[in-house]
This record gives structure tokens, sequence and C-alpha cells, in this order.
């Protein structure tokens, strides 16, 4: 049993037979992205005797979670990342993953409550809730002012019901052509709870809610609320993420035999002479040529893109369509502050925000992460970090940046009077983006090329996972592709219950859906 596995319905996922000849000497496979999905897939392989071999081409690993060093106005030496990210408890993949080099995920501390608040002064927080749906959603409703008596009579009942319904893939056929925006609108649920706990949601996809699939949006409220029992409790690092993470994985890995190979761009990938790929990399402005028994393209959707388009030999030309489809996310920021004064002592680690231009929520390091919290001890100050997703094409980043942080004094108005020490801002657009209408086009992990596997969190994978854990997950079932076409068996998978919880309430919803048209939501 997974000891990460707290929900009796969650679902373990058997890996695939092994169904070819054991090769007589162990294949050697080439994984392209050192982040989440590649160290997951390295991870399955090199444990069944399979040679991998990481190519990386930032000088870390972690891929959108990294970390490196740099040295602030003070003198102080900082691990800067691009911002918090939060380690719920049904990643159930990736959790144990991290269990290969941390046993008992000392790295990993819980954060007990989830506040958000609107604007205009309303608040909701995820703490003291029953964990068991649909008695969470019920206290959630009856206990916040997000959702006010009067309101709750205008709410459409049968398209609140397929909500209840979230079955992987069938969501999507369901309500994949629709957007999150559509979704909420047709719903009806009081404006305030739409603005507040259901935005705030869907912008954690980097996109608006007019440009995320609200297939998407209900896999997520199933995954997180409303069909998982493991609540909506995370945890984040104690550390910086490579210290708490990823230098104790890339210990285990070269310990059952990965190779590493970072700061290395991937050029191109062409049929071998030997073995059925040559990989063609640069490092330190010199070329170098491998060849091996397999590929597995583990990198995010630009790099994804750019690595194909080089490589004319890979897959067909149905494929590479689908690859050259692959959209990215809006550019996002994050913006961390070393300030020279604490912040109030009763802010909490975490709070997502609604209603502002463009700041989604703001996180105090220094009440988690051990780096942070000496350096505030040190100084007096405290390191707040701000982020702000779905940024226009166009901004300004340095209007972009001088806004955010005049929102942020809006949230917590001691910061007006801080002084800076020092900033850092990040500013990316290479997260995946989950339009409507795009599940059916999406990549899934095995290609036209048996030798030839992708994983990342933009794959499709026909399971209820997303963001850290649908990395997590396809970068094995890459693994398990593999391993399985080699006569080798494969590891098993955890995630929640692949469709609603409740019997009644599955077929409620199924009732409220017009006979003889389409199923979808629809309005009363």
């Amino acid at each position: 049993m997974n000891p990460d596995v707290n929900d009796p319905r969650a679902e373990r996922i058997r890996a695939p037979e092994p169904r070819g000849p054991r090769p007589r000497s162990a294949p050697r496979v080439a994984v392209v992205g050192g982040g989440i999905a590649g160290l997951a897939a390295a991870c399955g392989l090199a444990e069944r005797g399979v040679g991998a071999v990481v190519f990386e081409r930032e000088d870390g690993l972690g891929g959108r979670l990294r970390g490196w060093d740099t040295t602030l106005a003070d003198g102080s030496t900082a691990t800067m990342s691009r911002g918090f990210h939060a380690f719920f408890r049904q990643y159930y993949n990736l959790r144990g993953l991290l269990r290969r080099a941390d046993p008992g995920l000392d790295s990993l501390v819980p954060v007990s409550d989830y506040p958000l608040v609107h604007r205009s002064g309303s608040r909701d927080r995820f703490s003291n809730l029953p964990t068991t749906p649909p008695w969470n959603a019920f206290a959630l409703a009856a206990t916040s002012r997000s959702f006010p008596v009067s309101e709750l009579a205008g709410v459409n009942v049968p398209a609140v019901l397929q909500l209840l319904d979230a079955d992987v893939p069938g969501v999507h056929e369901r309500l994949g052509h629709r957007s999150a925006r559509e979704l909420l609108e047709v719903t009806r649920f009081p404006r305030s709870a739409r603005h507040l706990a259901f935005e705030v949601f869907s912008r954690s996809f980097f996109a608006e809610p007019e440009r995320l699939s609200a297939a998407e949006m209900a896999v997520m409220f199933h995954v997180y609320f409303l069909g998982s029992s493991e609540g909506l409790v995370f945890d984040v690092p104690r550390s910086p993420f490579p210290q708490a993470l990823w230098n104790p994985l890339e210990g285990h890995l070269r310990r059952v035999g990965v190779r590493f190979r970072t700061g290395v761009e991937v050029e191109r990938i062409a049929p071998g002479e030997h073995l059925p790929h040559a990989v063609t990399w640069r490092e330190d402005g010199e070329g170098d040529r491998e060849e091996f028994d397999a590929v597995v393209l583990a990198a995010d959707p630009r790099g994804l893109r750019a690595l194909v388009a080089a490589s004319p030999g890979l897959g067909t030309a149905a494929w590479r369509e689908r690859v050259a489809g692959i959209g990215s996310a809006p550019p996002f920021l994050v913006s961390r502050y070393w300030l020279d004064r604490p912040v109030r002592p009763h802010r909490q680690a975490f709070l997502g925000t609604a209603g502002y231009p463009t700041l989604d929520n703001v996180s105090v390091l220094d009440r988690y992460e051990d780096q942070a919290r000496e350096w505030a001890a040190r100084t007096g100050g405290s390191v707040v970090e701000l982020h702000a997703y779905a940024l226009p094409e166009d901004h300004d980043p340095a209007a972009e940046r001088k806004s955010l942080w005049e929102q942020a004094t809006a949230v917590y108005p001691e910061l007006a009077a801080a002084r800076e020490v020092d900033s850092r801002h990040e500013l990316r657009a290479d997260c995946a983006l989950f339009p409507p209408g795009g599940y059916r086009d999406r990549c899934a992990v095995t290609t036209p090329d048996p030798t030839l596997v992708v994983a990342g969190d933009h794959v499709r994978v026909d399971l209820p996972v997303a963001l850290m854990e649908g990395a997590a997950t396809t970068g094995l079932s890459a693994a398990n592709a593999l391993l399985s076409r080699w006569g080798l068996p494969g590891h098993t998978l955890w995630t929640v219950p692949r469709r609603g919880r409740d019997a009644v309430l599955r077929g409620l919803a199924r009732a409220a859906r017009q006979p003889g048209q389409r199923p979808e939501v629809r309005s009363r």
C-alpha cells in the first residue's frame, strides 16, 4: 500500500503486462528534460535495470521547480526559484517519487490553511472542513460568506451536478468544448463564490477562465475537493527546492545508475546507425552525439515544439502536427522581496487573492522555509513573494512589477513602510495551456514510434491528475510503456477516484442531461 494514500476510494493503476522479449543487454534511454516528468521517467527505468541519461538544458534539476543561488545586496546568498508550489496530499505519484530519497518525506512541512481573500473584503478558508465529499462541499457552502443563502436558490442544480460526475475522459466529451468561464456562468453560483474560490483555482492553471477548458476545471474540482477525501491540506518544502528535493533525489538516481548531463541543449534527434535514435547536443560550445534504444521527451511545451521541429525524422506527420499545436499559457511573474522588517505575525504562509488586477497570491517564505527564516531572524526582516498569472502578452514588465507591489500593499498594508533590501523577478511563459476543445488533440504518452514516448503535465494520460502530479504520473507512465515493450515489470500508479464518488449523485447528474443530445451542462 502506498503510505501517502489515505482515501479508501483511491485507485490503484496496475502497470501494463510485460509483452516483449527481454533484451540480452540493458537498453539505454535518453530522457530529454530534467524536471519532474523526466526525473520520474528516469527513476522508473533505472529501477528496472535500464540505463537512463537525463539531458537538462539548465545547470540544475527540477524544471519549473529548479532553484539557483543568487547573492543579495547585503552579501547574503539565497536560493531563488520560480515560486511557491503546493504539494497536495493526493499527489500520490509525485510523493512516491520523492520518497525514494526521503522515505519519511521529512523535507515537507504542512500548511494547515489555505485562506482566500477578495479585494471587496470577502474571505474564505478551507481549514476545519470535513474531508469526505460531498460533505466538505456542503460545509463550505453553509459556512462561507461567498455563498449567501439569498443567492443559493438561483443556483443551476443540473449544471452543478455535472461537477459531481467528473469521470475521465468522459467529462472532456461533455464539458471540454466550453470554457471555465462559461461553466461558472451556467452554474449560476453566487458571483462572490465565482470570483473568489473558483477563479482563484482556475488561474492556478496560468490562464484566464475564458482560455481554460471547463472540463479541466471540473477535473480540478474533482481532484482537490469533490472526488478526493485527502482534503485541501498541502505541504511545502522546508528548504529551497534543490536542498529539499532535487539534490537528494539526484543522489538516489545516481545510485541506481542514472547519468546526468546538465547545462546541455539537445539540438535534434535523428535515426541512429546502430540504435533507433541518435541524440545530438551542444555543451560548452561543442557538439556531441550518442545513440539510444529509446527516447523520453520530457521537455516543456516550448522546448518540445522546438526539438520536434528540428528533428524531421521523429514520428509521423500527424503526430508532429499535434506537437506543433501544443499551446503555451500566457506569461506569469514571480516577484520575491527581501524586506527590512517583518510582516504582521498573524499573516499566513500562503494567501490566495482575487479581484485584483493581476495579483494572484502572496506567500511569506520565512513562515516555512528554513533559509528565509534564518535570513529574517538575522536581519529582523521578512521574505515575501508575489505571483501574477496570465499576464497580457503585451504587458510592460517594469510597470507590472510596480503594480504588483502596489497591489500587495493593499492586501498587507504594512508592506508600504518596508524598505527593499533586494528583490528578484522571474517572468516566464513556458507552462501548458489547456484550452476549450483541446483535450482530443493533446499528445499522449505513447507515439507512433514504440521507442519514443512523451511525458509532462501537458500530456494526456486519461487519469484525474494535474500540474506536478500530472508530470510525475506521465513520467512513470512513459517508463512503463518502454519497460513493457522490453518484457520488464513496470510501476504501480495511484490516482484519486476516476469518477464521481457517489453512485446516487452520478445518477442524478446523468438524469440532468438532456436525453438524445450531446451530454453537457445546460441552463434551466
